[in-house]
């Protein structure tokens, strides 16, 4: 939202200062303007009262830190092995795939399943929705896990090893204790340092 110069210049002197205390709540370019039009009307400052106001001036909002566990990096570890698997056995199974209905299918899953490991990569809570699509994925290849398994041994090792993996990417989410889940940006630090505000 854009800061109108015209606004800022009906205010009183008063107001103005609002605009420039160290805990303004103001945007920087507010207190930019309101800078330079307390200037303009004669208003000294001292070389403190400058460089807090070029501080506040300068400041930019602080990127927010998602909170990361070891267990989202093993996750997405298992996420993208699956797919490792998964590639490999595509290109096993090319030959007796009738189209290439198949194998685009099969490359659009393998994008959209690496989006999901990077995302939880990144320290997004996805478990519920890993194991929903899970479970419905894992319904939808019990037959053709079952008939590969049979009448060809490899594919079916490998589509097995691919479920497996991804239950434990899943498992290893649920095992994230729900006190780090909850846990705020600004106590991320503390966490990590095993420290408490009460301490």
């Amino acid at each position: 939202m854009a800061v109108k110069k015209s606004v800022l210049e009906k205010m009183s002197d008063a107001e103005l200062e609002k605009y420039i205390k160290p805990q303004t709540t103001f945007v920087p370019e507010a207190t930019k303007i309101a800078f330079e039009i307390l200037k303009k009307r004669g208003h000294q400052f001292s070389e403190k009262e400058i460089d807090s106001i070029n501080l506040l001036i300068n400041k930019k909002e602080e990127k927010k830190i998602r909170p990361i566990h070891e267990n989202h990096i093993k996750s997405s570890n298992f996420i993208f092995f699956s797919i490792a698997i998964g590639a490999i056995n595509l290109l096993l199974a090319m030959k007796y795939a009738e189209t290439k209905t198949e194998f685009i299918s099969s490359i659009v899953a393998f994008i959209f399943v690496a989006i999901l490991g990077y995302l939880v990569r990144k320290g997004y809570n996805l478990k519920v929705f890993l194991l929903v699509m899970f479970s419905i994925g894992l319904l939808g290849s019990i037959p053709s896990l079952i008939s590969d398994l049979t009448y060809f041994p490899l594919n079916g090792i490998l589509s097995l090893s691919q479920t497996i993996l991804q239950l434990w990417a899943i498992i290893f989410l649920f095992m994230i204790p729900k006190e780090f889940e909850s846990i705020k940006n600004n106590e991320f630090e503390l966490w990590l340092s095993g420290k408490n505000e009460e301490d």
